[in-house]
């Protein structure tokens, strides 16, 4: 007999703090995510990318779609043929009245749909979607500015504590 992998307790959250950085987000939602039986896997070992990600709206049928999100294939995955492409886009779960709000807000100019955090919730995974404005150049150095200059009070609260 061999030895039997106890399952992991707390599944992983992968984060996109990159989206954090270059826009500024708005209204934040929680989508479920079509993916296949391997990815779902590698999903589970931290083996995904979001910081290219971004999300469609398909007008014609009303649906999400998450494009430019990479997952490595699952190594020990039988059958190399039906395995789906890294890159492929996966299709989100959302209500249709939450996808036509988001429609409208994307139509607006320079607003983007970013995936910000994928995590499992009862046994499924989850993707956190935001509305995002792009950032300029001056945006994210004052960005950086304010965290660098928090950073700096905390620091002298702490002192004289």
């Amino acid at each position: 007999m061999g030895m039997r992998k106890e399952p992991s307790t707390t599944t992983p959250t992968i984060e996109n703090r990159r989206a954090r950085f270059d826009y500024s987000i708005g209204d934040t939602l929680e989508v479920g995510i079509v993916l296949a039986g391997p990815e779902v896997k590698s999903v589970r070992d931290s083996k995904i990318s979001l910081a290219e990600g971004y999300v469609r709206v398909e007008e014609a049928t009303l649906s999400l779609w998450l494009h430019g999100a990479t997952i490595m294939e699952y190594g020990p995955a039988a059958g190399a043929a039906r395995r789906p492409k890294t890159d492929r886009a996966r299709k989100l779960l959302a209500h249709r009245r939450e996808i036509a709000k988001l429609a409208r807000q994307v139509d607006q100019k320079g607003m983007t749909i970013v995936p910000l955090k994928l995590y499992f919730k009862n046994g499924y995974a989850k993707l956190l979607i935001g509305v995002g404005k792009g950032r300029s150049k001056s945006d994210k150095r004052s960005v950086i500015g304010q965290r660098e200059a928090k950073r700096d009070i905390d620091r002298a609260m702490s002192r004289r504590a």
